[in-house]
C-alpha cells in the first residue's frame, strides 16, 4: 500500500518540525510538504496533492477556518485540525468539524517518554483515519495497518464480564462509541433525543480539554443536558455524559443507580478514552439493561467489547457504511458478531428510544 501523503500547515516552525518527525516515523505516512500559512499552502497544492492536510487554527494572513472553508468548496481534501489544548483554540477546532474537518489533534508538546509515544500513536491514527475518509479512495483494512506494540485491550482497565448478566430492570442505559466523523454523528443523534431520553454515556475519541468544549456545544443544541463526565456522575434520564479526553470512562452500578467512573490508565485499542473500556464495563455492570451503539470511526476500538455486551444480553446497533465517514469501527463490530442491527445514522435515535420504551 502506498504511503499516506501529508501536507503540514502551521505558522510555528517548531510545530512543523515536530509534526514532520512524528509523522515520518510511521512507515505508512510521508510528509510531502510544509507551509507557514494558507497562502503558502495554496502554492504547495499547485505542485503536490496530499492525501491529508494538518491545519493550524490561528495563522497570519488567513486563519485556518477560512482556509478550510475555501478548501472544502474548491478542492476537498481530508483535513485534520491541529489546535491548542484549551480556550478559543478548542472551540474553533470544533467549529472546523462542522465545516468538514475529519479530526482534531492537540499541538504536540514535550513531556515524558510515555507521553510523547502516546501522542505519536494518537496523531498517526488520526491521520490514517482522515485518509480513510477520503471520498472515492479505498479504505485500508486492519490487515494492512502496522500494529504498534503494545496494543492493550480493555483487560488492563477492567476484567471481563462474568457469564452471569445483571438482572434486567425497567431503566435502560445507552452507551455510544465514535471516532472519526463522530462529532457530527453524535450531534445528529443527540439532537433527536427528547427531554426524557434514557441516560447516555459517550466515548468520542478526542484530545484532553476538547471534550468540555464539545459537551458545551452539544448542550446548547440539544433538548437533553450534555456535559463532560466527572467521576461519580449519575447516569440519569435527560442527560448525556461525554468521557473526558485522556481519561477512560466506565459505567458502574450501585443498587438501582448507574454512575460513571473516570480513571487513568494506558491507551486501550490505541485510545484514551477507549470505547472498549466503556463497552466492557457496560457488559459487566449493565448487561440486559444496556443499549449499545457504535458509530463512524477508524480502527477496531469497541468491536470486541460490543460482542461482550451482545453476549451479556444488551441490544447493540451499528451505524451503516453509507452514513459513516469511516466504516472501520462499525465494520469490525459486525465482523466480531456483536451487532443486532445495522442502520443509517438518522434512524438510530428512534430505534434506541423504541427499545428503551
Amino acid at each position: 500500500m502506498s504511503k499516506i501523503k501529508v501536507l503540514v500547515v502551521d505558522d510555528s516552525a517548531l510545530v512543523r518540525q515536530t509534526l514532520c518527525e512524528i509523522l515520518n516515523s510511521d512507515p505508512e505516512i510521508e510528509v510531502v510538504g510544509t507551509a507557514a500559512d494558507p497562502f503558502l499552502a495554496a502554492e504547495r497544492l499547485k505542485t503536490v496533492v496530499p492525501d491529508v492536510i494538518t491545519l493550524d487554527i490561528e495563522m497570519p494572513r488567513m486563519d485556518g477556518l477560512t482556509f478550510l472553508q475555501k478548501l472544502m468548496s474548491q478542492h476537498p481534501i481530508p483535513v485534520v485540525m491541529c489546535s491548542s489544548l484549551a480556550g478559543s483554540g478548542s472551540e474553533s477546532a470544533l467549529k472546523a468539524m462542522e465545516y468538514g474537518a475529519a479530526d482534531i489533534i492537540a499541538k504536540p508538546r514535550m513531556g515524558t517518554k510515555q507521553f510523547i509515544e502516546e501522542s505519536r500513536i494518537m496523531i498517526c491514527e488520526a491521520i490514517k483515519g482522515a485518509a480513510a475518509s477520503q471520498p472515492g479512495q479505498a479504505r485500508p483494512s486492519r490487515s494492512t495497518l502496522k500494529e504498534i506494540s503494545p496494543k492493550y485491550s480493555a483487560d488492563v482497565i477492567i476484567d471481563k464480564p462474568s457469564s452471569k448478566a445483571m438482572i434486567q430492570t425497567t431503566e435502560k442505559v445507552v452507551v455510544v462509541g465514535a471516532s472519526t466523523g463522530g462529532t457530527e454523528a453524535l450531534r445528529i443523534f443527540l439532537e433527536m433525543m427528547p427531554e426524557n431520553a434514557p441516560g447516555i454515556v459517550i466515548v468520542q475519541h478526542m484530545p484532553e480539554n476538547f471534550t468540555s468544549a464539545f459537551a458545551r456545544r452539544l448542550d446548547s443544541l440539544c433538548r437533553i443536558t450534555v456535559k463532560e463526565a466527572q467521576d461519580n456522575d449519575t447516569v440519569m434520564r435527560g442527560r448525556a455524559l461525554i468521557a473526558p479526553g485522556n481519561h477512560h470512562a466506565l459505567l458502574k452500578r450501585s443498587g438501582a443507580r448507574y454512575y460513571v467512573e473516570i480513571k487513568d490508565g494506558p491507551l486501550v485499542s490505541r485510545h484514551r478514552p477507549s470505547v472498549d473500556v466503556l463497552f466492557r464495563s457496560a457488559a459487566r455492570y449493565g448487561g440486559k439493561n444496556v443499549v449499545g451503539v457504535i458509530m463512524t470511526g477508524m480502527g477496531d476500538d469497541g468491536a470486541r467489547s460490543m460482542k461482550e455486551m451482545f453476549d451479556a444480553g444488551a441490544i447493540t446497533i451499528a451505524q451503516d457504511e453509507a452514513t459513516c465517514v469511516v466504516f472501520g469501527m462499525p465494520s469490525e463490530a459486525i465482523k466480531h458478531g456483536g451487532v443486532h442491527e445495522v442502520m443509517p445514522l438518522t434512524r438510530i435515535a428512534g430505534e434506541v428510544l423504541r427499545i428503551c420504551s
